[in-house]
């Protein structure tokens, strides 16, 4: 009975909505810490996994050497790697594609290259153009990437090298 009166008044006194209004009240007097992302941008982290790029090695000639070892690992199953011989003897790919619908950005692919072929950028904010197809980053659209944020990824990955 006792206990029924205290709940009672607990209820009828609205001491929840009080306790309630006091954190809004103690909120509408902090610094705000609100970011206008288009304008703003929050610091990224080196290892944070993005939008993947080929990289080129100094000469212009690109890193990978079709090993397959990042379509072998890649868990999704989103690589698709197809290679073949130069004259000069060594292996070159002749298609390399990503989908990224299929993608869980894990970064086995990047772990698994012995050559740092193939990378994931800090690029977060990109969109996949008119269908599907849009999705799916071939050869010449990583090497586009790699191209334009080289300084960006070495960066980063230099950042990154004592963690490593």
């Amino acid at each position: 009975m006792i206990f029924d009166i205290k709940k009672l008044i607990k209820d009828f006194s609205l001491s929840e909505l009080r306790s309630g209004m006091k954190i809004t009240a103690k909120e509408l007097v902090n610094k705000k810490i609100t970011v206008q992302f288009p304008e703003e941008r929050t610091p990224i982290s080196p290892r944070f996994r993005g939008l993947h790029a080929l990289r080129r090695y100094p000469n212009g000639e690109e890193r990978c050497i079709a090993c397959k070892l990042c379509e072998a690992v890649c868990p999704a199953n989103a690589i698709t790697i197809e290679s073949e011989m130069r004259e000069d003897g060594s292996r070159r790919t002749t298609q390399y594609d990503i989908d990224l619908f299929k993608c869980i950005f894990c970064g086995f692919c990047e772990e698994a290259c012995p050559v740092d072929a193939i990378v994931e950028t800090q690029i977060f904010d990109y969109v996949f153009i008119d269908s599907r197809q849009g999705s799916i980053m071939t050869k010449e659209r990583l090497l586009k990437v790699g191209d334009n944020n080289e300084k960006a990824i070495s960066e980063a990955r230099a950042e990154d090298a004592k963690y490593r």
